[in-house]
């Protein structure tokens, strides 16, 4: 019987450490994600691993647990897997659509306008584009379409990570100031946390200095060569009718997202599920005589990449337990209790979401600090919004957009960190010290005092 006493007294001793064990699977768990060229594990079997692990000891171990999932546990199971779900359909319907209007060549209505032969112009041009489509967009989608125009734009690879980076870096700029670009800004939006003529008005200077800032750190490294006037990429041509189709009914169903979340009240996952049905169907009609297959939905869904979905699963499936489990609670009045100013606190919180995905860390903030205490629109909100929006761009790790980036490009997180990351932190500070000085001087322009 020694297995069993030993077996008993290491699960005690789980029991009784239980926080830690969570920890330090995660930490390992990123360490892997981190050095995933090193260890070459896919990044996708990691996430996995640590998010079953985090499960496994949150249901058995943590907090006087039985050593079975309690029926509280299940239903937080249920509802992180719904909420990430949520993600992944999305994720996987908007990607199905992008790539159905790539296989009949929509996009050449785009890339047919951009005949810049210079490299940092095509990176300047490519930034306020993305800035401005992903005010509207969310992020997510508008980094799947933008790194498929560039593979039609850019013929070198190390060109296309680093232009890949900066669609990162702008797309989560420009999903600050309105409130369906940015998951976060969205949150604090239903919730009432912000409205949404101030969220615009007041954070649109900011977010627009920080992607300046980054892409002027940035465009440094590109190299002005001859690559774009020698491309091997198909020269401009006319769209066909049924692409301009095709098209237009591609776009329809992104801008329609949250038009259709608006009057139904319902989730946007639905909503794009509906486009690509919709798509399906229309694609359907346009080939119904035709043998070949690589024009339809089918086609473009075994071109995805799954695997970057299933890493998705398994991050924001971690980043779930911790939450659920209270650490990301603990981890929020820790800093409540021991920073200064909220100021500092949401500048940290900026930072600490280029690290842990910032929808849990936004979500605890907003059950930390009461609607009574900051009212809509109050900038404690504001600077949460521009923060965790822009924090995520830091490391590659720390964004939806990022995440994408990753499995689409397959840029890795050492690279990122060397090549981008101080571009990204250099604009995300300039955007803070931007909202700090507007809202001071605005409140000299009220005569109002700063609360």
């Amino acid at each position: 019987g020694g297995g069993v006493v030993r077996g008993g007294s290491h699960n005690s001793w789980l029991s009784s450490h239980a926080e830690l064990t969570m920890i330090g699977i995660f930490v390992l768990g990123y360490i892997g994600i981190i050095f995933e060229e090193v260890f070459e594990f896919n990044k996708a079997a990691v996430a996995l691993l640590m998010s079953t692990g985090l499960w496994v000891t949150y249901a058995d171990f943590y907090g006087g647990s039985t050593g079975l999932a309690s029926d509280g546990v299940l239903d937080q199971l249920k509802d992180q897997l719904a909420e990430v779900s949520d993600i992944c359909f999305f994720l996987l319907a908007a990607s199905a659509i992008v790539e159905v209007v790539d296989a009949h060549q929509g996009f050449k209505v785009v890339t047919n306008l951009i005949t810049t032969k210079s490299k940092k112009g095509l990176f300047w041009v490519i930034g306020f584009l993305t800035f401005f489509l992903s005010a509207i967009l969310n992020n997510l989608t508008v980094t799947i379409v933008m790194v498929s125009l560039l593979r039609k734009l850019i013929p070198s690879d190390d060109d296309r990570r680093l232009f890949g980076a900066m669609v990162v870096v702008a797309a989560n700029a420009g999903g600050v100031w309105t409130p369906i670009g940015d998951v976060t800004t969205t949150m604090l939006w239903i919730n009432n946390q912000l409205s949404t003529i101030p969220t615009v008005t007041q954070l649109l200077l900011p977010s627009v200095v920080c992607l300046v800032a980054s892409l002027a750190f940035l465009v440094n490294q590109v190299e002005e060569d001859s690559s774009l006037a020698e491309s091997t990429l198909p020269p401009p041509s006319p769209l066909a009718p049924r692409g301009q189709v095709v098209f237009g009914a591609g776009i329809a169903s992104l801008l329609a997202v949250p038009v259709f979340s608006e009057l139904t009240g319902l989730p946007p996952y639905l909503a794009m599920l509906t486009g690509l049905g919709a798509m399906w169907t229309l694609t359907d009609i346009i080939h119904m005589d035709e043998e070949e297959e690589e024009m339809k939905v089918p086609a473009a869904l075994s071109k995805l990449d799954t695997s970057g979905i299933l890493f998705f699963l398994g991050i924001l499936m971690s980043i779930g337990v911790l939450d659920k489990s209270g650490l990301l609670k603990d981890l929020a009045v820790f800093l409540n209790e021991n920073l200064p100013s909220q100021d500092i606190i949401a500048t940290v919180i900026g930072i600490a979401s280029s690290l842990i995905d910032n929808v849990p860390l936004v979500a605890a903030t907003m059950g930390m600090y009461d609607l009574a205490d900051y009212g809509t629109d109050d900038k404690l909100w504001q600077l949460i919004a521009l923060c965790a929006g822009t924090g995520g761009s830091i490391l590659v790790i720390g964004s939806a957009s990022g995440v994408a980036l990753m499995g689409l490009e397959k840029v890795d997180f050492l690279w990122y960190a060397k090549k981008v990351s101080v571009g990204a932190a250099v604009g995300y500070f300039a955007g803070i010290a931007t909202y700090l000085a507007q809202s001071q001087f605005l409140n000299a322009l009220s005569g109002g005092v700063s609360p």
